[in-house]
């Protein structure tokens, strides 16, 4: 079944917000380096889970991809604790590093549970008031 016009537009709005503020969030200089890259990480899950409505656009969907996009992401960060050269050419490029990541931290794992949960509302939000399967 399509997806209909008006949540498709609101995902796609949602994307183009979040996507440019978690980048310029990232990159902020008046904060410290750590909180960019941990708070970066809520908007990492956000930006995935808007990304991955937009190709599986579902009731069901709404709580499925904010679970998926955190297990897959806890996955790549586990995956940081690898460093086989092919990995490491990847990383070696800026979409690399911000697709997945250079070095592991337990910190991390916390931001990302509040960035999927973010992520669960933000989609319930698009989809209320709709007729979706």
């Amino acid at each position: 079944m399509p997806m209909p016009t008006r949540i498709r537009r609101r995902s796609i709005l949602s994307l183009a917000i979040i996507l440019p503020i978690g980048l310029l969030y990232s990159h902020y200089r008046y904060s410290t380096l750590w909180l960019n890259q941990e708070v970066g990480g809520i908007f990492y899950e956000i930006f995935w889970c808007l990304f991955a409505f937009l190709f599986i656009p579902s009731r069901s969907s709404v709580w499925r991809i904010p679970l998926w996009v955190f297990v897959i992401t806890c996955l790549l960060e586990f995956m940081q604790l690898w460093h086989p050269p092919f990995l490491n050419l990847v990383r070696s490029f800026w979409w690399g590093k911000m697709l997945i990541g250079t070095a592991f931290t337990w910190a991390d794992f916390p931001y990302y549970l509040i960035g999927s949960g973010l992520g669960w509302v933000w989609l319930r939000l698009i989809v209320r008031g709709a007729k979706l399967k």
